[in-house]
This record gives structure tokens, C-alpha cells and sequence, in this order.
């Protein structure tokens, strides 16, 4: 097993590209709109939320300047969460391209990141938040690569949501590495996640309703049948949110633990490998 604090845990992978073009379906799950716009609501949380997580952790690089290792691991973490932010940018702008109406809701959740979170919670706060919400995107990484949750999805997001998932198993004790360093009390690491479960899906439920809400002819009964189907094809809310707060909240818990890094690598392979080579036809 790579050691927790070895550099090479966390690998960026800049070259990989997940192409969306006007063929990309409205509706990409075969389970339909509530399944489709459940994950395209967390997709639209993404680049300011990784953007997020970045700035928590950076604020405290001057302290980490004895422990080159955990330093170098930060540098890495904070390549591959640049890299998440600009892809899932990316198919923000592909929504939109779609004609859906995101921009009063993206106003007002980077208003509440800046304006609230930023601006009004002190450093070690945004960090044991950004600590406790990289134990769940871990968790729901997992959960993405073992139970096939884009099975029944289009490829393209399937490539991209993988990808995402695996390299939230690569640095997922990063943050909470630094935040046991600068600021290890328990009460903060509660408080943190408490804060952050409760913002992460608040924030996620009102994305996919503004989604759902776009799709003609659904209503509010139809919207809430769609919620209620995609969950009974795929309960990783409820499944993420307590198994999370049980490990979490486990005094001595840390996220390597349960370290599925071979998971993630192994599905890493099959986005990095070439493309199987044709052969050419024989001549008549």
C-alpha cells in the first residue's frame, strides 16, 4: 500500500479529455430525468465547490513548509481538483447550451460560498468543511466504481463522473491531513460536518429540482415521482450520508482506514489505456 504521505499517491492526469458535443442527449440515463438531473445537480456544484475546497487548504500552505511530504501531496491535490472543476465547468456550459435556465442558481450558490462561507466562517472552519465533504465525495466515489451507478448511463458521462470519483479515492486524506496538523480539535471536525452535510444537500436537492422544474409537462407531482424513482434506483444519498457520519464521527477515524486506492486505480487504467487497435481490412 502506498503510504499515506507519499507524493506519488496522487497522480494529475492533465492529458485525459472528456469531450460533450450538441449530440449529448437532454436526458443521458436510461432511468430518466431524476435520475439524469440528480447527478447533473451535483455536477453544477462542482467547480465552485472544488474551488472551494482549494482555497480552504491553501490558506494554510505556510504551515506546512516542516512536512514536505503532506506539502507535496497538497500541490497534487490541488492539480487534480483545478482539473475537476475545469471539466465539470465544461458541462455547465453544455446545460446551458441545452436551454437550461442555471444562472440565477449559480448566482445565488457562489453567493453563498463567497458571501456566507468565505466571508463569515474562520479558516479552520472552511478547512475541517472541506476535510468532511472530501470523506463523502470518497464515499459516493466508491459507491460510483462498485454498485454501477452509470451503467444505464451515457459513456461520456460515465468516463467523466469515474474519472472524478477515482481521483476523489486518491487524495481524499489530504485535507483532513491538514486539518489534524493546523487544527486537530474534535469539536471542529465535528462542526464541520455537520455544516458541511447539511450545505452539500440542501445545495444539491435545490439544483435538481431547478433542473427538473425546466422539463416540460413534469408539474411538482411529476417532479417529486421523478426524485422518488431516482432514488429507488440509486438510495446513495441516504446510503453515503450514514455510513459516512458513523465513520466520520468515530473519535479516531482517519479516511485511509478503508484505503480502496487499488479501486481507484484499476478504473483509472481503463480511462488511461489506449483504444483498442482495428485491424485492417483484408483485401477482396
Amino acid at each position: 500500500m502506498v503510504s499515506p504521505h507519499d507524493p506519488g499517491r496522487i497522480r494529475p492526469r492533465p492529458h485525459l479529455q472528456f469531450p460533450f458535443d450538441s449530440s449529448f442527449p437532454r436526458i443521458w440515463h436510461r432511468n430518466g430525468p431524476g435520475t439524469t438531473h440528480l447527478w447533473n445537480g451535483l455536477n453544477m456544484l462542482f467547480p465552485q465547490g472544488e474551488r472551494f475546497f482549494v482555497r480552504s487548504v491553501n490558506h494554510y500552505m505556510p504551515q506546512l513548509a516542516d512536512t514536505p511530504a503532506l506539502h507535496a501531496q497538497v500541490k497534487a491535490f490541488f492539480a487534480q481538483e483545478g482539473k475537476h472543476a475545469r471539466e465539470h465547468q465544461d458541462y455547465i456550459e453544455l446545460l446551458e447550451s441545452q436551454g437550461y435556465d442555471i444562472r440565477r442558481f449559480m448566482r445565488r450558490y457562489e453567493s453563498f460560498l463567497w458571501g456566507v462561507i468565505d466571508a463569515k466562517f474562520p479558516p479552520s472552519l472552511r478547512l475541517s468543511i472541506t476535510a468532511a465533504l472530501e470523506h463523502y465525495t470518497a464515499l459516493m466515489g466508491e459507491n460510483t466504481l462498485t454498485l454501477g451507478v452509470f451503467a444505464d448511463g451515457h459513456p461520456a458521462m460515465r468516463n467523466l463522473i469515474e474519472w472524478h470519483a477515482a481521483e476523489e479515492i486518491e487524495h481524499k486524506a489530504v485535507a483532513f491531513d491538514v486539518l489534524r496538523k493546523v487544527a486537530p480539535g474534535y469539536g471542529l471536525r465535528v462542526l464541520g460536518m455537520v455544516l458541511g452535510v447539511l450545505s452539500l444537500f440542501a445545495l444539491w436537492f435545490a439544483a435538481t429540482v431547478t433542473l427538473l422544474r425546466q422539463e416540460r409537462g413534469l408539474g411538482w407531482t411529476g417532479l417529486l415521482r421523478e426524485l422518488w424513482r431516482a432514488h429507488r434506483k440509486d438510495p446513495v444519498l441516504f446510503q453515503v450520508l450514514g455510513r459516512g457520519l458513523r465513520q466520520y464521527l468515530r473519535p479516531s477515524f482517519h479516511p485511509l482506514d478503508h484505503d480502496n486506492l487499488e479501486l481507484a486505480r484499476a478504473h483509472l487504467a481503463t480511462l488511461e489505456a489506449p483504444p483498442p487497435e482495428v485491424p485492417e481490412r483484408e483485401a477482396a
